[in-house]
């Protein structure tokens, strides 16, 4: 039987509904404050650190959930590991007691998928990308958190949602209309970090080789090819993903394919259609196989963003074109071999074009909309995402790509990020065009995979004579991927 996918019917459906990257996964039980004397230091510490956020507001109560256990999904990443760190100062401010799990990304989302999918209310907060957003929020399994903002007695005064970045939250904005972009409906997750695409690339190497930062298309295939091999066997000039996944696309190339004027879906006569056969992604494409052809890394098909920034850091690869977040942790002290060494620059422009488009990742915390513990759940989001967590977060707690203006204006914040050469600069330069170019659909991951896919086949093997052989046929697998999406 077909499924039949209708805007906004979906909507209404599903809230009637509701009325009715690593190995294995790797477990650990949150501490708790052990004695009353260290939960009132661990307190004391919070206030210091985080000011009125350890008192009640008006009528709002950090205490109002006490004795509650919340359980949380993280995926391994520097976010999670920030808020793990700060969960005893949680504990002792509400009185709640928070077990989790920290899952690596391989293994993550289908873990969420099996704790989602159940039903159940087993976790309270998850972790999640945007993208999830697409399938998780239509199936009824997300809580929209906008009324929790809005209601005084659930969000403390100080909490300051106008604070954070539009963009960063506009991605977690859906209508659930397949189709529609996002940054209109309901808000799905709050971010923990936001990050955008571009070119990093290491100072070292491109001094020794006298060769100039790329600043258009042409320029950086002459420079990667340039460096091809710049020290021997197994160098290489640049670094993209190549596995046969969702994410090998949604980094560097959607951000270069935006930038070109490609579109990957758009609604005509009430339907979605696959435009992937346009000129504009038949050209960017073409451009992508060949640069990886001649300056891409020996392995490129197996690559994730792991290995990938791992080559930036270890002297292997000349530049990277991924998330800021990749770059940004290899050029930490002690972070690798090259830390120190990494700078960042914009998006390459092509012929004709003047403005960068980088595409978005958010990594974010969203509610389970099973959980039974949903207002104290909210507390646990709402106390990771305030301004006093995420200023010490993106300061001491190494998470560089903050969602929030007032901790990017700070000094400490400037003098932390701001001492890796060219990042904050780059970073402002892509921001006010920086967003999600994907079109937001429920067949977003089994597109992008057969993207992949064609991707591979066109770097790796002679299975296409040419780009556009190979990207109208793509086009035609997705039209029947998406066909029974009706837009009304």
């Amino acid at each position: 039987m077909k499924k039949k996918i209708i805007g906004i019917v979906l909507v209404g459906v599903m809230a009637a509904s509701l009325a009715a990257c690593g190995g294995g996964s790797k477990e650990t039980q949150a501490p708790a404050a052990e004695t009353e004397a260290a939960g009132s230091e661990a307190a004391a510490e919070t206030e210091a650190a985080g000011g009125d956020a350890a008192e009640a507001t008006g009528d709002f109560n950090w205490k109002a959930y006490e004795g509650t256990t919340l359980h949380i999904l993280f995926n391994e990443h520097t976010y999670s590991k920030a808020v793990i760190e700060k969960i005893p100062d949680f504990e002792a401010l509400t009185g709640m007691t928070v077990e989790y799990s920290s899952t690596p990304e391989s293994n993550y989302f289908d873990k969420v998928n099996t704790s989602l999918s159940s039903r159940s209310g087993d976790s309270d907060v998850f972790m999640t990308g945007a993208y999830q957003v697409w399938e998780y929020a239509p199936a009824g399994y997300m809580e929209d958190l906008q009324p929790y903002i809005d209601d005084p007695t659930k969000t403390a005064a100080d909490y300051n949602f106008d604070d954070f970045i539009p963009a960063a939250i506009d991605s977690l904005r859906w209508d659930m209309v397949p189709g529609h972009p996002v940054g209109e409906g309901s808000l799905w997750a709050i971010p923990m970090g936001w990050e955008l695409n571009t070119v990093a690339y290491n100072k070292r190497i491109f001094e020794e080789k006298n060769v100039e930062i790329p600043k258009t298309t042409d320029d950086l295939m002459n420079v990667a090819t340039s460096l091809n091999e710049f020290d021997g066997s197994g160098t290489y000039g640049i670094a993209v993903r190549g596995s046969r996944e969702w994410a090998t696309i949604h980094p560097g190339y959607m951000s270069l394919f935006a930038t070109w004027g490609g579109q990957d879906f758009a609604i005509e006569d009430g339907k979605l259609v696959c435009k992937l056969d346009s000129p504009e992604a038949i050209a960017m494409t073409d451009y992508w196989v060949n640069l990886i052809k001649a300056a891409g890394p020996p392995q490129w098909s197996t690559y994730t963003w792991y290995q990938a920034s791992a080559d930036l850091g270890a002297g292997k690869a000349a530049m990277l074109f991924d998330a800021t977040s990749a770059a940004y942790f290899q050029n930490v002290e002690g972070g690798s071999a090259e830390s120190g060494n990494i700078a960042w620059t914009g998006i390459p422009l092509p012929e004709g074009k003047d403005t960068m488009k980088s595409n978005v990742w958010v990594w974010s915390l969203a509610m389970n909309a099973f959980s039974q513990n949903k207002d104290a759940a909210w507390y646990f989001i709402q106390y990771f995402t305030s301004p006093e967590f995420m200023q010490w977060s993106g300061t001491e707690g190494s998470c560089a790509d903050t969602p929030r203006q007032s901790v990017m204006d700070s000094d400490e914040y400037k003098a932390i990020a701001g001492s890796a050469d060219n990042y904050l600069e780059t970073f402002a330069q892509l921001a006010p065009n920086a967003s999600i170019f994907f079109t937001p659909q429920p067949y977003f991951f089994e597109c992008t995979t057969t993207w992949a896919e064609t991707l591979q086949d066109l770097v790796t093997s002679d299975k296409y004579s040419s780009t556009e052989e190979a990207m109208k046929q793509l086009k035609a697998n997705l039209d029947k991927v998406v066909q029974d999406i009706e837009v009304e």
